[in-house]
């Protein structure tokens, strides 16, 4: 289980697991260490996708069942034992979704809340980039990078770190590209609440508010100071922990 999801600060009695999913590119370990962010009552665990970080001597995934299955099958046993809700950012946003859809069709599980952030809707331009960037050009993927920030520049003065996160990105990107969702008519697939984050000077942000056609709940639009990243502001950091924390706290548990 580590290998795929990895949890340091582990609450066995906590009333509810809350797993993040990290954005395109990195692996679990940022977002795993909010688990020291959070109270006693939340225990935070990352899921890591294969060819990155403790993982980075294994293939990339093929495609988006390849994800889920993956994540689903290690999750399962503990999502079925008390509530749970899901935290994406970015990329990382678009694998919950997919990984919440199949836990609902498969198993009736669901979310007592999705947190999706940094998150162009699936009509947007910007998220047509991103399933659709694994065919640009490397000079292409890190000017949108330095646009988008989150990636010190040092790292990228490193000529072997730059190729292994552009080739990263890459493989992400087609994972995108393997995923499809559409909604039959009259289905809506989710009944829990929604709650979505975006920094106020992202760039790619548009039309967020499409993202509550996904549930019957209730859904949130937040917006924090910076860029797509924003989250990695320690003071946006904390505002967003807490935010969470109620919305979990006010939930069904």
């Amino acid at each position: 289980m580590e290998k795929v999801v990895a949890c340091p600060y582990k609450r066995p009695d906590a009333l509810c697991r809350l797993i993040c999913f990290p954005w395109a590119g990195s692996g679990a370990s940022h977002l795993a260490q909010w688990g020291s962010l959070f109270s006693s009552s939340i225990e935070v665990s990352s899921v890591s996708l294969p060819g990155r970080e403790f993982r980075q001597g294994e293939p990339f995934a093929k495609d988006m069942a390849d994800v889920v299955n993956e994540i689903a099958s290690v999750l399962l046993k503990g999502l079925q034992e008390k509530p749970f809700a899901f935290f994406g950012h970015s990329f990382g946003s678009y694998v919950s979704l997919a990984v919440a859809l199949h836990l609902k069709e498969k198993y009736g599980l669901e979310p007592i809340h999705l947190f999706l952030s940094g998150a162009p809707t699936l009509n947007s331009e910007a998220y047509v980039y991103l399933k659709t960037a694994y065919k640009g050009k490397d000079e292409d993927i890190l000017a949108h990078l330095e646009i988008s920030g989150g990636t010190s520049s040092d790292f990228l003065q490193d000529k072997d770190s730059k190729k292994h996160l552009i080739n990263t990105l890459k493989e992400d990107s087609r994972i995108l590209h393997t995923w499809s969702f559409e909604m039959a008519d009259g289905n809506i697939p989710f009944s829990c609440d929604i709650t979505c984050f975006n920094g106020s000077e992202d760039q790619q942000a548009h039309d967020l508010e499409a993202w509550h056609d996904l549930t019957s709940g209730d859904t949130s639009f937040y917006k924090f100071p910076g860029g797509h990243f924003y989250l990695l502001e320690p003071s946006n950091e904390i505002c967003l922990v807490k935010h969470i924390t109620r919305c979990i706290e006010h939930a069904s548990l």
